[in-house]
């Protein structure tokens, strides 16, 4: 059974408490990332994406100077190493997310995206699963 520490991205770009809402923004276009965990000492506090960045961060008129803590989720899915990656799909979908940081002992060790499930011809179709359950949420999300 193949497992997401197979599969998930260890050269995560992060950003830790200390950090801005600007240095956020410009990580995110250095590394062509909607996605940044937030971490303390290496433990995972949180994430920030793109579109929390506009909308708690800039469309709420706080500076670039404005903290990490304006725009960050605290209430984030996260998955141990030796998940399975259909377990982890299974998770995404459920919890309609596109990422997974992946946590060992509260240390943040990794992410999965929707898109490693994909490349990995036996679990495209859990993958496409996924993503039209994320996708039917964010379209009901905008449709509200």
């Amino acid at each position: 059974m193949k497992t997401i520490r197979d599969i998930m991205s260890t050269d995560c770009v992060t950003v830790s408490l200390q950090d801005n809402i600007y240095e956020i923004a410009l990580k995110m276009k250095q590394h062509d990332i909607g996605f940044i965990p937030v971490v303390d000492g290496g433990k995972l506090v949180g994430v920030v994406t793109d579109r929390e960045l506009v909308i708690r961060g800039y469309a709420d008129k706080h500076s670039g100077s404005g903290a990490v803590k304006e725009v960050l989720s605290t209430d984030v899915t996260t998955a141990a190493p030796d998940t399975s990656v259909d377990d982890a799909a299974k998770l995404m979908a459920s919890r309609k997310v596109r990422r997974l940081p992946v946590v060992e002992n509260g240390k943040l060790i990794g992410v999965v995206a929707i898109g490693d499930l994909a490349v990995r011809e036996i679990f495209v179709n859990e993958a496409g699963e996924a993503l039209s359950e994320i996708s039917e949420h964010s379209t009901q999300t905008i449709g509200s």
